[in-house]
């Protein structure tokens, strides 16, 4: 099976199953993924898990325990409604731990190409030569 014939929900599922890890052992960060052609090619996580005090570097304690990071597989999996009309993209998932309960923020990007839009729209001169602005197409 080819990751294009799976559908975006399942592929943002596995995402979650690789990044599982990785995130036991964060409290807040950022999980990413890209999208390209409504098929995710990058992911990963943005953290810095490494806090400086009394000039020493420390890994924190802690990070995401299992019933949180459900909760987090499924809040990702939610955000895929509010994702309208494009293929190409970023979603953000910008998360951390308040009083024992992960808050999540999701961030959607969608990217166009130009090139593709003048394949589909006719090509016409918009400017009137008379304005002085004159198309350079």
């Amino acid at each position: 099976m080819k990751i294009e014939q799976l559908s975006l929900a399942r592929q943002l599922d596995l995402v979650f199953k690789e990044l599982d890890h990785e995130l036991s052992g964060l409290d807040s960060g950022v999980v990413f993924v890209q999208i390209r052609n409504n098929v995710i090619g990058k992911f990963g996580i943005r953290h810095n898990p490494i806090a400086g005090r009394d000039g020493q570097m420390e890994i924190e304690d802690g990070g995401l325990n299992d019933t949180q990071r459900t909760s987090f597989r499924a809040m990702a999996l939610e955000t895929l409604k509010f994702k309208r009309n494009w293929t190409h993209g970023e979603i953000a998932y910008d998360f951390t731990v308040r009083q024992g309960m992960i808050l999540v923020d999701a961030t959607m990007e969608s990217n166009y190409n130009m090139a593709s839009l003048m394949i589909r729209y006719p090509r016409t001169n918009t400017y009137n030569k008379d304005s002085g602005m004159e198309s350079t197409s």
